[in-house]
């Protein structure tokens, strides 16, 4: 019987992917303790960050709210990549991350009175990102593992190559799923561009 969903891709298959690609035996257990292993895991979860970082349409929010805590402060969130004040209240306040909280630098001051709404990169588990990045993830990875345990240039070209198929198809995943218009409309409109086809239908 097939399986009912192809999305299978763990940290675990995505590391024996990585050891694969550069011709070692997959494993069964993520042992730390194996240097190799070690190292595999650490550069996977580089790249997760890095690439998560860029912004994307599933990890990114906008106006997201802050509310301050019984001191007036507000804590910096732990899975946060990038925080902006949103466009509406950058001109009011200059917010950096400071100590572990939110610091304005225009007010100087760590207090603030009322709930703020920034545009946040949020940072996920390799589990919860969509299939398409987890594998442009994996082959970005493969690459930078291969260049540092290999140094075969066929090899590192071939990787390369796939990784470039790999961001491709993430690109049309963020332009399928982010509906964005060369207009500018404001985010939440709705606005819809032409469909040649609909002339059909007159």
């Amino acid at each position: 019987m097939f399986p009912t969903t192809f999305d299978t891709e763990t940290e675990l298959s995505s590391i024996n992917s990585i050891l694969a690609s550069i011709g070692q035996t997959p494993v069964t257990t993520l042992d730390y303790d194996n240097p190799e292993i070690a190292m595999v895991a650490r550069t996977l979860a580089d790249v997760c960050n890095q690439v998560q970082a860029e912004g994307w349409v599933f990890n990114t929010e906008y106006r997201y709210p802050l509310k301050p805590d019984s001191a007036n402060e507000i804590k910096f969130p732990q899975n946060v990549l990038q925080l902006d004040l949103s466009d509406t209240e950058s001109q009011y306040r200059d917010v950096i991350r400071r100590d572990g909280k939110l610091y304005d630098k225009l007010g100087h001051t760590y207090k603030f009175e009322d709930t703020i709404h920034a545009d946040i990169v949020w940072k996920f588990e390799f589990s919860d990102l969509p299939h398409p990045f987890k594998q442009y993830i994996t082959y970005r990875a493969a690459r930078m593992v291969a260049s540092k345990l290999v140094g075969d240039k066929e090899l590192y070209q071939l990787l390369t190559d796939q990784e470039g198929v790999a961001r491709a198809i993430c690109i049309e995943y963020e332009c399928n799923q982010g509906d964005y218009n060369y207009l500018g409309y404001p985010r939440g409109s709705d606005f819809r561009t032409f469909k040649p086809y609909t002339a059909l239908m007159r």
